[in-house]
């Protein structure tokens, strides 16, 4: 009985969803027709540049034209912001996706490793011992990649904003902090397995000495502090988006940097980094297969969040680190210094930007779409270009960077010690 009441709410559900769709169509086509809004409004121009890293995101080489934007009814502050009654129904119609395939692709606590798993014994008489191999083994790695190690770190400690971030986003947030939906569930438990990647990394750079752990503790506390906005607008589209993206990228900066700790000797940090990508490259999938089965349902607002997320370019969640000194120093956002850093040893470049654009639209069959509104057709072609666009940008950018004479710069992560790059 109880599986044939939970099939009618789902047949319901998709009754709704049809009528909906078949009822407001022409509606909708009004709003979408109206969604291509340039940036040239007075009020728009008198706005503080956004912050950006030259790495992170296509920004500083000009990518930033204005196209068509999926947008809301009834919302004259934002007109990004929530769901619109259709897209409110595919959310809840996957409900029972994210019930019965979303949360499988998490692991169970008794089988996951935990970050004691990868740290010397406390209790072994041999303790000190290997405190000892690590600090030997961390002296080999370069300053250059011990920052890049340190920030990646600290973006794994931001964990609170994340999970934050997830619970701004209509029809899949948490709304009591204990709800028993299947969305809320996923929310509370990725979370939980991320947080294991922020305490193991910062327990073992801290085990080197070669880590100023104030400075790093200062930056974290600022980070979460200052929060992020990743312009996902409080829609779940836009948000899985932005997942699906970020998600990728983390897993190829923590597999570069597992590469390179085994280069310069040290497995066991390869290994953590390793372990720490494969959970991301897991959770990478997971955001991906919700957009599959969005897809499935709404492939006009697929399409439109996709494009709309490349339109104002993928914020990295650290974009707001601050150690308290660095920007008063040298006038630099610290994040741009380490985003610099991170480019230079080959962690994360502009090119992984433009492989995930392509992962994507791969993934998600961008160019077989058959979009039904002309706004939706836009997009499309608009995603189609975008990677070779931005490699032909990153290279203009390589170009402009190579020509700056590369200056030591300081960081208080690694007591003051100085790396050279074109900052």
């Amino acid at each position: 009985a109880s599986r044939a009441s939970h099939t009618d709410t789902r047949t319901r559900r998709r009754l709704r969803l049809h009528f909906l769709k078949m009822t407001t169509c022409v509606a909708k086509s009004v709003v979408f027709a109206s969604a291509a809004r340039p940036n040239n409004k007075a009020g728009n121009a008198a706005k503080p540049a956004r912050h950006a890293s030259k790495l992170w995101t296509p920004s500083a080489v000009g990518l930033n034209s204005p196209g068509p934007k999926i947008i809301v009814e009834g919302d004259a502050a934002s007109k990004m912001a929530g769901l619109t009654a259709h897209r409110r129904e595919v959310i809840m119609d996957m409900e029972h996706f994210a019930e019965t395939e979303l949360l499988k692709l998490l692991k169970p606590t008794d089988t996951n490793w935990q970050p004691q798993d990868h740290l010397p014994d406390p209790e072994s008489p041999d303790f000190l011992d290997q405190v000892r191999e690590i600090q030997k083994r961390g002296a080999n790695i370069p300053d250059d990649h011990l920052v890049v190690l340190i920030g990646d770190m600290i973006t794994e400690e931001a964990l609170p904003t994340y999970m934050n971030m997830l619970n701004t986003l209509e029809g899949t947030k948490d709304k009591t902090g204990a709800d028993s939906s299947a969305w809320a569930k996923w929310t509370r438990k990725w979370t939980a397995e991320e947080n294991r990647h922020g305490d193991l990394m910062n327990k073992y750079l801290w085990l080197t000495g070669r880590v100023a752990m104030k400075p790093v503790e200062t930056t974290i506390q600022n980070l979460v502090g200052a929060g992020m906005n990743p312009k996902t607008e409080n829609n779940p589209y836009l948000g899985f988006v932005y997942t699906s993206f970020q998600e990728r990228a983390t897993k190829i900066s923590h597999g570069n940097t597992a590469r390179f700790a085994k280069e310069h000797g040290d497995q066991q940090l390869s290994t953590i980094c390793g372990l720490i990508a494969a959970d991301e490259g897991r959770h990478e999938i997971a955001y991906q297969r919700i957009i599959d089965e969005v897809m499935k349902r709404d492939q006009d607002g697929a399409v439109l969040a996709f494009a709309d997320m490349m339109r104002k370019q993928i914020v990295m969640p650290a974009h707001l680190m601050d150690d308290g000194s660095h920007k008063q120093r040298t006038g630099r956002d610290l994040f741009s210094d380490f985003a610099t850093v991170a480019d230079s040893t080959g962690t994360y470049t502009a090119n992984d930007y433009a492989s995930i654009m392509e992962h994507l639209i791969k993934r998600w069959s961008i160019a077989d779409v058959k979009c039904e509104s002309g706004e939706a057709a836009e997009a499309q072609e608009f995603l189609m270009k975008q990677p070779a666009r931005i490699r032909k940008l990153a290279e203009f950018g390589a170009r402009k960077s190579a020509k700056k004479v590369a200056v030591r710069e300081s960081f208080s992560w690694i007591f003051g010690r100085t790396i050279e790059g074109k900052f």
